[in-house]
């Protein structure tokens, strides 16, 4: 998501870098890239005509004029008013009630129940929560049968009930909550294809009944502009709080989440970033912006670890990086590690200049993952501690042990060198970042 677009941007802003002043005529160039670059990820007209007009006036302003290096002033006006598009401040979800109730709503087709299963899992795992799924979509047996599926691959329970209304069992499922001593209740309402009566009263008769803490909309992002009108649509008779956007890890233009905030006054809340139960991910305006212009995702890498990684174990590996100790046996404990956080590609993408370097078109197959695991395990304690005595002998004995050629071990050996090369220059600060 947002890849094209964000190239375009960073392309247009190299273009002002080493200007001593920032004009006019020189910054038309880059706002008529930006624009276009924004037109073309599906961005609101009206949203991209008031961005480019608050950047070319903040860009020629008094402030910008008068600074030594106008080209990162320009940078940052680009930044914030992106972070302006996106919503400006995170708006968290409430977690900080005792008993919390939330009820998903959205067409068919948008990922309601999927993303029901990920918010709960989220709750479990970041806030301690113990939620409850609640099967009020009654027309669909299928999506009961999906949300159960869901909450017993997670080991979260689910409510379910026949033969009674919505609210009903709506009603049932909380009071089952509190006896069980739950104390989060995610509701899964039924969609449609468009939105009609039916489905509105049904939503608005839970919201009249029942003290929600939340209501949110969850919306395919693959709709375009058309996302816009649905969020309309919903926000008319219920009190929205905000939206979830799904399916942003697919060939969505990403302009939806520029436009959204803006022009609904809807917050984003969550973003689906892949199909799996951890494929759902709080959504930072900050953090966004700086990915779209390649500026890295540090922040989100880092929570992603957290959990993973004890506190005193990252230091030590920071340590050991920092004084070149860093050998095989550290570098097989972080592989594993690594393979804990989901798909590695997701996490270079999060990297600064991921799109600079080719990085964010990388595809790694997890079986190559898997023969790298296999390699180093066949090395004993002291040869993962001591790599400098891996000679040709060695290397066959490990090659034959992990099933791979000596031309395998060899680039392993290789690529290790250049990480930990690498690892020193950047502790000796002489790798830069762009921005």
């Amino acid at each position: 998501m947002f890849e094209y677009m964000g190239d375009r941007i960073s392309k247009a802003i190299k273009n002002i870098r080493g200007m001593g002043k920032i004009t006019e005529e020189n910054i038309n160039d880059a706002m008529k890239e930006i624009r276009l670059a924004l037109l073309e990820a599906d961005v609101n007209y009206t949203v991209v005509k008031e961005f480019v007009a608050n950047v070319k006036e903040k860009a020629l302003g008094e402030e910008v004029s008068k600074s030594l290096k106008p080209d990162e002033v320009f940078i940052k006006i680009v930044k914030d008013e992106l972070v302006s598009l996106l919503g400006g401040e995170y708006t968290p979800l409430e977690v900080k009630e005792n008993f919390v109730v939330i009820m998903l709503c959205g067409l068919q087709g948008s990922g309601k129940t999927t993303t029901a299963g990920k918010l709960a899992n989220i709750l479990r795992k970041k806030y301690n929560r113990k939620p409850l799924l609640i099967a009020g979509d009654i027309y669909r047996p299928a999506a009961i049968r999906q949300l159960q599926d869901i909450g017993a691959s997670l080991n979260i329970p689910v409510f379910t009930e026949e033969g009674k209304s919505v609210l009903e069992i709506v009603q049932d499922g909380i009071s089952y909550a509190k006896n069980e001593k739950l104390d989060y209740v995610i509701i899964d309402t039924a969609g449609r294809l468009q939105i009609d009566e039916q489905l509105m009263n049904e939503l608005k008769e839970i919201e009249d009944n029942i003290k929600l803490n939340e209501t949110l909309l969850v919306i395919d992002a693959m709709m375009g502009q058309d996302a816009i009108n649905v969020i309309t649509g919903f926000n008319d008779s219920l009190k929205l709080s905000g939206c979830i956007l799904t399916k942003m890890d697919g060939d969505t233009k990403g302009g939806v989440a520029l436009s959204l905030r803006h022009l609904t006054n809807v917050p984003i809340k969550f973003v689906g970033d892949s199909e799996k139960m951890d494929g759902l991910s709080e959504f930072y305006p900050v953090r966004m912006a700086e990915r779209i212009l390649d500026m890295g995702d540090i922040l989100s890498i880092a929570e992603k670890v957290e959990g993973i990684v004890s506190e005193d174990e990252a230091r030590e590996q920071a340590r050991k990086m920092q004084r070149g100790t860093f050998d095989l046996e550290d570098f097989l404990t972080t592989f594993k590690q690594i393979k804990k956080l989901g798909p590695l590609e997701n996490i270079i993408k999060m990297l600064p200049q991921a799109r600079s370097m080719g990085l964010n078109n990388i595809s790694i197959n997890p079986k190559d993952m898997a023969h790298v695991e296999a390699i180093i395990l066949s090395m004993t304690p002291y040869e993962r501690k001591h790599p400098e005595v891996l000679k040709a002998t060695r290397k066959q004995r490990i090659a034959k042990g992990s099933g791979r050629s000596v031309e395998e071990v060899n680039r392993l050996l290789k690529q290790f060198e250049m990480m930990k090369e690498m690892m020193k220059q950047m502790n000796n600060g002489k790798m830069k970042m762009p921005f």
